[in-house]
């Protein structure tokens, strides 16, 4: 190895990518994919032998180019596309006779989008992307994919909805809950990802969502730039990209202003009116936020009576919000039912504070909203719904650890 190529080596990130190796004549003989590129380079010089088809292709290599990526899965795909139009030499792994997976689509009205092996391709698809050397990784990253952009893969079509498009992950072509051509570019703009067009599929997204909101098309234009937050997550190799469907849900089933980010649920643990406390916990983008995370000591309220205990919370957490000028979170949650939701409003509207707020009770697990009668309709497989549980699961959780915490204080004499 020359000191150029060794200092080269030295300097690369230590972030996911894919390498391209090339030989003395500037040819491309090998590209592989890395959670760290430095590191992964590295590997192929240690100076022991590794077998005989790496010690020839590393005998070869003169100069190395490097394509960052903000993730493995992204990384996975780069490589396929690459690897599709270079073809590389030494990409033996990919052409050893083993069954690597490919992404299939297939030449139907509604095309379906899975996983396959060579030796299942269907004559005739309407598009083969790979191969793939991490089967585990491809599953991944088409999951994430099609929570994105939701495809068929039922074989033959149902003639009724299934638990796919319960929960999002299908817009349903069996029983005609999507057109033609709003599917024909759902299937181009999958393909777009796994050919790693991605500045061609953001322009797009983005003229699209353009083009609606002249229309003034609204939520379609809203539904256009969730898509593209959501990419933006899988790059990002981030779960954020399950969240946008999740807020996309609540947005629309509690007609919020817009989709929340911030969420902040609140609980209440007590023993017979001892040692009340109240937790908040709060979520960014449907994730724990654990350093604003808040507990209360209750210091108004006496015995059981925890509709005064919420407003005592809600008082305090957003009367200081308010007197130190933070914003406000996108929706409050609070954890039981009609009484303690009617709690957190009326203090709210005496702080003159606008939250979004719900209750979620635990019995039912039923959700309400001021001005509600009955509780809002959500299924059980509600991405919304498990979002709210979630919050409100951690909000006991932390609200139980520090009543405990208190409780053992006092047995051992500790204030």
């Amino acid at each position: 190895m020359t000191p150029d190529l060794k200092n080269k080596i030295r300097s690369l990130p230590l972030t996911s990518g894919v390498y391209l190796m090339k030989d003395s004549d500037g040819k491309i003989i090998y590209i592989g994919k890395a959670v760290s590129l430095r590191r992964r380079v590295q590997s192929y010089f240690r100076g022991r032998a590794q077998n005989i088809k790496t010690d020839l292709l590393v005998s070869r290599i003169a100069d190395i180019d490097v394509m960052g990526t903000q993730s493995e899965a992204e990384a996975l795909i780069l490589e396929a596309a690459l690897v599709k139009q270079h073809l590389p030499k030494y990409n033996i792994e990919l052409k050893d006779g083993k069954s690597y997976p490919f992404i299939e689509i297939t030449a139907e009205e509604f095309p379906r989008v899975h996983v396959v092996r060579k030796t299942s391709i269907t004559p005739g698809v309407k598009g083969v992307f790979g191969p793939y050397t991490d089967a585990r990784l491809i599953r991944e990253a088409l999951g994430l994919i099609r929570r994105i952009f939701p495809f068929r893969t039922c074989d033959p079509l149902p003639e009724k909805t299934c638990l796919y498009h319960d929960i999002g992950l299908c817009s349903a072509p069996c029983v005609g809950k999507v057109q033609k051509t709003e599917y024909g570019r759902t299937i181009r703009h999958i393909a777009q990802i796994l050919s790693g067009e991605k500045d061609d599929l953001y322009r797009e997204l983005h003229e699209e969502m353009e083009r609606l909101a002249r229309a003034r098309d609204f939520e379609a234009a809203a539904r256009v730039r969730d898509q593209l937050r959501a990419i933006g997550a899988l790059y990002a190799s981030s779960p954020d990209v399950n969240y946008f469907k999740e807020a996309e849900q609540l947005e629309r089933a509690l007609g919020l202003p817009r989709s929340p980010q911030r969420i902040e649920c609140f609980d209440i643990s007590t023993i017979f009116g001892e040692h009340s406390v109240g937790s908040m916990v709060s979520f960014w983008n449907g994730r724990p936020d654990k350093k604003n995370y808040r507990r209360f000591r209750i210091r108004e309220v006496q015995g059981l009576d925890d509709f005064r205990m919420i407003a005592e919370v809600v008082r305090r957490r957003y009367g200081r919000l308010k007197r130190e000028g933070v914003p406000f979170p996108d929706l409050i949650v609070i954890d039981g039912g009609k009484g303690q939701l009617g709690a957190a409003v009326s203090e709210l509207k005496a702080l003159g504070a606008e939250i979004p707020v719900v209750s979620l009770a635990k019995r039912e697990e039923e959700v309400f909203v001021p001005g509600r009668r009955k509780p809002v309709g959500f299924s059980r497989d509600s991405l919304a719904l498990k979002l709210l549980q979630r919050a409100r699961d951690e909000a006991h959780r932390f609200a139980v650890s520090y009543h405990r915490l208190l409780r053992s204080k006092k047995m051992t004499g500790r204030t």
